[in-house]
């Protein structure tokens, strides 16, 4: 209550009342909306998780056998935390995945590429990207970071964070719904500048579906040493696209052997291809010259103390536990292959239902496209048709989670494709 003859307050204006407006994310909103349906048909396209023919999450097999054994020993250290740059045993295991070496016989080649790489612990493949985006955005300062287009959404956050001014390079040619190679190049030899950094996705292209060839890869990493472009690889699918641990890295692993002058730098996630989605698994790896590892290192650990500490113990545990033990790699090779084999049919199985259908125009970029994600061509508007009519949900860019599909809805998604492809312009 206000007393007799006081001056009535006035409402102060926020210091925050500039704010700018920041759009919600796509998918984690398409998601939302698709758990909201109730049609008993609907289908979700757009979240990168793995499903079943079920339509059901996956642990995977050799995860549930480690997370027993963990259960079983009962280490009392199981809570303690981890040292700034993580889980040492975890990371150097990450690392001989990553780049190909074999820590029970080390050659003289692969000690002297170790010497060259500091590893970190991240909050999975995002904190790897955005670890590696300031760290690049603070010491090696470049005037513009190149991302394909289009790119997967995060990476322009991210790098947006860092303050690095974005320009992107041609990537998806949308009147072939192929890999616009030649523009790339073009784009680079005429626009890219000495210094500047390249975002490259290691494999399966979020969100085109579409790699470089071996010999396309050769090309690109000859741009980027002659012109001094330092390139950043994504990796968030190692083994999950192809099932082939070794054709999946085989760009970055080009360059730590073939181009031995070349620093880079890589970010690992282990969320796909363990099936590890919200224990956030990732690491970051820097190459550099062996007298600048352990400088490099120690500053990685204080932008990681000042963010975050270190990252979560539980699930790179895991990861250690299955890439230490021959027995339980081997088991986790067979699940990545019954992943990829499963997207890998369910690819051909659309991409058969739309010829079957006659759909106008060409389809064969489904099949052509590897990984968890397909750029469909559809247009923003059937799109929106997908999910009004048949509460099928996909980006409204047309990218589709393949994992998202089974032998159950299949001919049901294909079907209203179909519809919205002839009917809606």
């Amino acid at each position: 209550m206000v007393e007799s003859g006081s001056k009535p307050t006035t409402a102060r204006k926020s210091v925050f009342a500039g704010l700018p407006h920041v759009a919600v994310d796509e998918i984690f909103a398409l998601n939302h909306a698709f758990i909201a349906d109730t049609h008993p048909q609907k289908v979700s396209l757009g979240i990168g998780v793995y499903r079943t023919n079920e339509g059901k999450p996956w642990p995977l097999p050799t995860v549930e056998k480690v997370e027993k054994q963990l259960l079983e020993e009962k280490d009392i250290t199981r809570h303690e935390y981890l040292a700034i740059e993580g889980n040492i045993g975890f990371l150097q295991l990450a690392r001989d995945l990553m780049f190909g070496f074999d820590s029970k016989n080390e050659s003289a080649a692969e000690k002297e590429a170790k010497s060259r790489i500091a590893s970190v612990q991240a909050v999975s493949g995002t904190g790897a990207n955005h670890v590696g985006a300031i760290f690049l955005a603070h010491h090696l300062k470049p005037k513009h970071v190149w991302l394909s287009d289009p790119s997967w959404a995060n990476h322009n956050t991210i790098w947006d964070l860092s303050g690095i001014p974005i320009k992107q390079y041609p990537y998806y040619n949308p009147s072939t719904r192929k890999l616009d190679f030649e523009g790339m190049l073009q784009k680079l030899e005429t626009e890219a500048q000495e210094g500047d950094a390249i975002l490259l996705h290691a494999c399966a292209h979020n969100p085109t579906g579409l790699d470089p060839t071996q010999e396309q890869w050769k090309a690109i990493v000859d741009v980027c040493e002659r012109k001094r472009i330092f390139p950043f690889f994504d990796s968030a699918y190692q083994g999950f696209a192809s099932g082939s641990l070794e054709k999946d890295a085989w760009a970055v692993r080009y360059v730590l052997n073939e181009k031995p002058e070349m620093e880079m730098c890589v970010a690992q996630s282990f969320s796909k291809n363990c099936g590890l989605y919200g224990q956030r698994v990732g690491a970051f790896h820097l190459v550099t010259v062996p007298e600048l590892r352990e400088t490099a290192l120690k500053n990685l650990c204080h932008i990681i103390r000042g963010e975050y500490s270190m990252a979560p113990r539980y699930g790179a545990e895991i990861v250690k536990k299955i890439l230490s033990d021959d027995e339980l790699k081997a088991q986790w090779q067979g699940d990545l292959e019954v992943m990829s084999s499963r997207i890998i049919s369910m690819r051909k199985a659309l991409y058969e239902e739309l010829v079957r259908l006659q759909t106008p125009g060409t389809w064969d970029h489904i099949v052509i496209q590897n990984g968890m994600f397909s750029y469909t061509g559809l247009t923003p508007e059937q799109v929106v048709a997908l999910k009004e009519k048949y509460h099928i949900y996909l980006l409204k860019s047309g990218r589709a989670s393949i994992s998202g599909l089974s032998e159950n809805n299949v001919a049901y998604v294909a079907k209203a494709i179909d519809d919205v492809v002839r009917n809606v312009v």
